[in-house]
């Protein structure tokens, strides 16, 4: 899982993946969002590609990207287990209060 999380330690790719979640985009869609190059875009979506963070689908010339959601889900997971236990420790303490 390393490598998904230093692609997503790059702010530029972070909002490329917020472009994604709402549906697949073409480089040069994406690319007028973005001050930089297609060639610098084509390596951040190689970076994302490769932590399997993004998917890539080619139809003729054009190539688009969408986002792995079971990948992203993955990630979630790894955050939902935090806040599960901080609810935990909250409930402990509501519940110790409340006995007092």
């Amino acid at each position: 899982m390393g490598s998904s999380w230093k692609a997503v330690a790059d702010d530029s790719r972070r909002q490329l993946l917020m472009m994604l979640r709402d549906g697949e985009k073409t480089p040069t869609e994406m690319a007028k969002s973005f001050d930089f190059t297609l060639s610098a875009l084509s390596t951040h979506l190689r970076v994302l590609r490769e932590a399997d963070l993004v998917t890539e689908r080619k139809a003729g010339q054009n190539r688009y990207y969408s986002v792995n959601r079971e990948k992203m889900a993955e990630m979630m997971r790894f955050f939902d287990g935090f806040w599960d236990e901080n609810l935990a420790r909250l409930k402990q303490h509501v519940e110790a209060k409340a006995k007092k």
